[in-house]
């Protein structure tokens, strides 16, 4: 019976992720879309995307302070219901074709996945110890189901209202987060008070971030990072520049989707048997060749293939960087070591989101991602000063 409950609630938990995920891969598709379509300027058409990542970077911390008052399901609940008020309003701004309404909307998206990203945390509460990785797996391969669904939903919800473009794709994002509500309101999970954090346990933050292997890992994490979202958040718009119909621009965005999260089954055993470095490096390489299939032109083809790589690439980067960091803090330095590194990513990607607009307007599709070899050159020459300064050690 007990094993029976515990599934049950890791299944609850992986449906909410696919739900969330769903609906942070259909602001990722139409975001820069219908910021185009309002925006007085080129520069900033990537606004609503960019004020996702803001609301996620803003409500991470506060949203784990208040599930440690109010519980993870009702703070759960709390997260999903911006959802549905982040669709609104959203749905709103583009009907009376305000940017700032439309990237408040978006603000709300992000806060709502905030709250989401500790839902694998949530997994692992609830499962015992023999099935807590299979339940951690389980909520991650949302992101699976999230890109099979989402840029689908996406393409339907934008013409269904014709003269309000894309105020359909937003509304069905009000939808999803609804349905989402309902779902977790089955959620059962002991209300336990959670530990504060003691950041001034274990080593200065300097003395962990100033580490070879910290910096290394950080700055790979956010190469990964920021050029994954520089691409997926350029791509749309560069198609539409391009003449694509929204329903081709789905289809790539789909594909980039799966390449981000299909290798996950895999790249734990290749980290395994060939070492992080190498991996993190084949990320890298997989990144070059994206550029370079972003140069080869701008069919379907060219961009099909270069998202895919791009999603790959990001899932080498992003997996080996998180395992490289786990070896440069203890379990009292846990916190201060993981909130550096997330909140990094977090404005990097917040950044390149952002700026994914004006560096299309100012230099094109080609020389935005020509301009990105020299950071590629820096990660590549960190990745092998490390496994240089590794080889002398064991040496």
């Amino acid at each position: 019976m007990l094993q029976n409950t515990m599934h049950r609630q890791v299944l609850i938990l992986a449906s909410s992720q696919s739900l969330f995920q769903t609906v942070s891969v259909m602001v990722m598709t139409i975001g820069g879309l219908a910021g185009a379509n309002i925006a007085n300027t080129p520069t900033l058409s990537t606004l609503p995307i960019a004020s996702m990542f803001l609301g996620t970077a803003l409500m991470m911390f506060p949203a784990s302070i208040l599930m440690a008052h109010i519980g993870r399901r009702n703070g759960f609940l709390f997260g999903a219901f911006l959802g549905v008020l982040g669709g609104i309003i959203a749905s709103i701004g583009i009907f009376y074709s305000s940017l700032m309404l439309l990237a408040l909307g978006t603000l709300c998206v992000g806060a709502y996945q905030s709250f989401a990203q500790f839902y694998r945390f949530a997994a692992s509460e609830v499962a015992n110890d023999a099935f807590r990785s299979r339940a951690i797996s389980w909520v991650m391969a949302g992101g699976i189901v999230a890109a099979l669904i989402g840029p689908t939903l996406a393409r339907f919800g934008g013409p269904l209202f014709q003269h309000l473009e894309y105020i359909g794709s937003f509304l069905i994002i009000s939808i999803i987060s609804l349905v989402a509500m309902g779902i977790l309101s089955s959620l059962h999970i002991a209300n336990t008070v959670e530990q504060k954090s003691d950041f001034s346990a274990g080593r200065p933050w300097q003395q962990i971030v100033f580490q070879p292997t910290y910096l290394v890992a950080l700055f790979s994490a956010v190469t990964g990072y920021g050029i994954m979202i520089l691409g997926m958040t350029a791509t749309p718009i560069a198609m539409r520049h391009s003449h694509h119909e929204l329903g081709t621009i789905t289809t790539v965005i789909q594909l980039h989707v799966l390449g981000m999260f299909l290798p996950s089954f895999f790249t734990g055993h290749l980290i395994a048997r060939f070492g992080v470095l190498k991996i993190m490096f084949a990320g890298l390489i997989l990144f070059a060749c994206y550029i370079g299939f972003s140069l080869s032109g701008i069919q379907f083809a060219s961009f099909a293939i270069s998202l895919i790589l791009l999603g790959v690439g990001w899932n080498f980067l992003f997996i080996g960087s998180t395992s490289l960091l786990t070896g440069t803090y203890t379990a009292a330095e846990k916190a201060k070591a993981q909130a550096i590194n997330d909140m990094t990513v977090f404005v990097v990607g917040l950044i390149c989101s952002f700026s994914a607009g004006a560096l299309l307007d100012l230099f094109g599709w080609k020389a935005m991602n020509m301009a990105l070899i020299p950071w590629l050159v820096i990660a590549a020459a960190s990745l092998f000063w490390l496994s240089q300064k590794r080889e002398k050690q064991l040496a």
